[in-house]
């Protein structure tokens, strides 16, 4: 298949499949060409200039997986990795407390922790896929899954699709700025290793985007998909300007980015192992065991032997800053089953993790590559929550006893939502579904978020209920729900008016909905022992993640819950201890308290407590999941379960609120964004460090404070 279902996607299911094999086959004519060991330490990229004493990056995003337990018996997954873990703990920071934005699904998540910017200024709220309105009324799928500068991919219309806006697309409605920029105008090269959208994800719509619709590339993505996504798909080298991995090679292609801040021009690329490889490993590839690697194994195969792999050979032939992308463990891949925490599969896959690991520190120790010269950056996209009964036995840990489950008793349990809705509410009006267990909601017609058959359908889907199959209970299967208006103020809307959901339903996350027949001839309710992990949803073992940092410039603070963080502020940190600067502004902050004063600019090591403040307010006014936006969250809730037809009052009160909140949100949010970018890296004309106004700071944290007050005040009088 051209497109390949990531761990963290789930494969739902056979008629998407079908549709993206037809658009391989038909083709994308329409899409215009975007214009071994080392035995000494490898070179530095010439003219590669970062600050601090730092030569290479590398940084690791793991999907699902887990610093804290989910079974208080069994060790978690980062336990279970002691090289990792240890690696962290003893050299740089662990912040247990790092959180998502929404939906905390992989693409988005990812997306975010690249590029410091929330979902609705990067482009991908929803993932990792999406629907959007045709002009009928109608919805089409997208794919979240798609290289940086291509539009939307949409497998089951490739040549009539009617949104073909970017597909990463900022709130300006241009192609969002790219990651790779500030390295490579810094003479570094950058390697992507299965890293969202930096590197081709499918043969239908990236290969004609990047190689042209004509190119021998394109010819063998529709002679033969599965070689095709073999040579060209998940690896790819974004080369500083003139480099001479790029220049010396005859497949490197240029690196178009059409919207660039500044511009972007004369840059090239290499895509795919087909042309990375010869670069990086010219005596043939192997992972970490020896195993040779003779082409991409695919976004389910990157197991860190494979992953870390390719890592070490980019930065032992001139790509000191690599970003790799590593599967979740917690499944048998491709086709599952899924394990339970402490079950064997489970508890095998950690040990490989973990060995391969301690390979790899070896080996880069040996590359000369360490904490002493290098940032590493370590995180998870997001949590997830396991689906299933109590093991057996009850007092198991998966080391020294195994833990088994019932398998009629372990998976994710799946709603038929439509099916609920016609039998338990009346409804049946036509709609459409992101099938997740944070479903999108897509209402035929694209009613207005007042429109009585929107409201009513809300309703009725506020009071869906279903047996719990792990307690045997019957309960509502809704936790928040969230239309336009609470969706704009987390985040969750872009600029492509086509791509915005009638309203987002946050289900218990033991649940996982879809949208099928508008009965219950076949259950509409069943376990699908296939999956097991949900995420998407809101709900602290999935949004509460973790994020580790070594190298020059990091304090040594070993484990940390004190620090509120989300994935926006990996970016800014990265950037401030590189001495890098991105041509946008960050939605995130550098994280003050995990870094030496020697590493920070003098005005904010002279003003780094009120600095901190601001930027902690900033969170949890701005966050998706910080305090307002759990707050206004549950408001939504009640606003959208609100009411009947004849009386709607309290749903339009609370929007109303909601739409003053979000308005008084942003302007303390980009009050407090306008000092601490112009303190962390002197605002984005200007390369001067401006001074702090104390007046103007403070007066900020208040506003922010009695802002939460307003929220909370919000639920007390509905």
């Amino acid at each position: 298949m051209a497109w390949m279902a990531r761990p963290g996607q789930h494969p739902f299911k056979s008629l998407i499949a079908i549709a993206m094999t037809l658009a391989i086959i038909l083709g994308f004519g329409w899409v215009s060409a975007l214009h071994t060991l080392a035995a000494t330490p490898p070179p530095q990229a010439s003219g590669c200039q970062l600050q601090n004493g730092i030569k290479h990056v590398i940084y690791i995003q793991f999907d699902n997986t887990h610093l804290t337990r989910d079974n208080p018996n069994v060790p978690s997954d980062l336990e279970q990795m002691p090289h990792l873990l240890n690696f962290i703990k003893n050299n740089g920071t662990m912040l247990s407390n790092n959180h998502t934005p929404l939906i905390a699904h992989t693409a988005t998540d990812i997306l975010t922790s690249f590029t410091g910017m929330y979902p609705d200024r990067h482009g991908v709220p929803i993932s990792n896929s999406y629907r959007y309105y045709n002009p009928n009324g109608t919805t089409n799928p997208g794919v979240s899954f798609a290289y940086w500068t291509a539009p939307i991919f949409d497998p089951s219309h490739p040549k009539t699709q009617t949104d073909t806006s970017y597909n990463m697309i900022t709130s300006g409605g241009k192609n969002t700025p790219a990651p790779w920029v500030p390295y490579t105008r810094a003479g570094c090269n950058f390697g992507g290793v299965a890293t969202a959208n930096m590197v081709l994800e499918n043969n239908a719509i990236d290969i004609p985007t990047v190689f042209g619709p004509n190119s021998p590339e394109q010819a063998e993505a529709l002679a033969n998909p599965t070689q095709a996504t073999t040579d060209f798909v998940g690896i790819g080298v974004h080369c500083a300007q003139g480099n001479a991995l790029c220049a010396g090679s005859n497949n490197s292609r240029p690196d178009i980015l059409p919207d660039e801040p500044g511009g972007y021009s004369g840059y090239t690329g290499l895509f795919g192992h087909k042309y990375v490889a010869p670069q990086i490993a010219p005596n043939g590839l192997t992972d970490l065991t020896g195993k040779p690697i003779t082409g991409f194994p695919g976004f389910d195969g990157m197991t860190p032997d494979v992953s870390l792999a390719y890592v070490a050979a980019m930065q032992e032939h001139n790509v000191p800053i690599t970003y790799a992308y590593i599967s979740d463990a917690h499944d048998s891949h491709p086709s599952g089953p899924a394990y339970g925490p402490g079950q064997m599969g489970y508890v095998a896959a950690l040990k490989l993790y973990d060995d391969a690991f301690a390979r790899f520190f070896t080996r880069l120790n040996n590359d000369g590559i360490n904490s002493n010269n290098t940032q590493f950056v370590f995180t998870a996209d997001e949590g997830d929550h396991f689906a299933g009964g109590p093991p057996s036995p009850a007092n198991c840990d998966g080391v020294t006893i195994a833990c088994t489950y019932d398998p009629l008793k372990i998976g994710e349990v799946n709603v038929n939502m439509a099916g609920l809705l016609a039998t338990e509410q009346g409804i049946t009006t036509p709609f459409t579904v992101h099938s997740d267990s944070a479903p999108n909601v897509y209402i035929q017609g694209q009613p207005a978020r007042t429109d009585p058959t929107a409201r009513t359908f809300e309703r009725a889907s506020g009071k869906l209920t279903a047996v719990n199959p792990y307690t045997n209970t019957s309960e509502n299967i809704t936790n928040y729900m969230a239309d336009p208006v609470e969706m704009n103020l987390l985040h969750m809307l872009t600029v492509d008016p086509a791509r915005t959901p009638t309203f987002t339903l946050f289900a218990k996350p033991d649940y996982f909905l879809f949208a099928g027949a508008p009965n219950c001839s076949a259950p509409c309710v069943t376990v699908n022992p296939g999956f097991a992990w949900n995420h998407g949803d809101v709900s602290p073992d999935i949004n509460t993640t973790w994020l580790g940092l070594v190298g020059p410039g990091v304090r040594h603070l070993g484990v940390n819950g004190s620090v509120w963080a989300d994935h926006t502020d990996i970016r800014p940190t990265m950037m401030e201890l590189l001495g890098l600067k991105d041509d946008y502004r960050h939605d995130g902050r550098v994280l003050f308290e995990v870094i030496k004063d020697s590493a920070l600019p003098q005005v904010v090591r002279q003003n780094r407590a009120l600095l901190t403040t601001l930027g902690q307010i900033l969170k949890q006014i701005d966050a998706p999941v910080g305090a307002l936006g759990l707050t206004t969250l549950q408001a939504s809730t009640l606003a959208l379960e609100s009411g009947n037809s004849g009386d709607d009052s309290t749903y339009t009160q609370i929007e109303n609120a909601l739409q003053v909140i979000n308005a008084q949100r942003d302007t303390i949010a980009n009050g407090i964004l306008a000092i601490l970018e112009t303190a962390e890296f002197g605002g984005f004309n200007t390369s001067s460090h401006m001074a702090v106004s104390n007046t103007q700071a403070n007066h900020l944290v208040t506003q922010g404070h009695d802002l939460l007050t307003h929220g909370r005040s919000l639920l007390h009088k509905h």
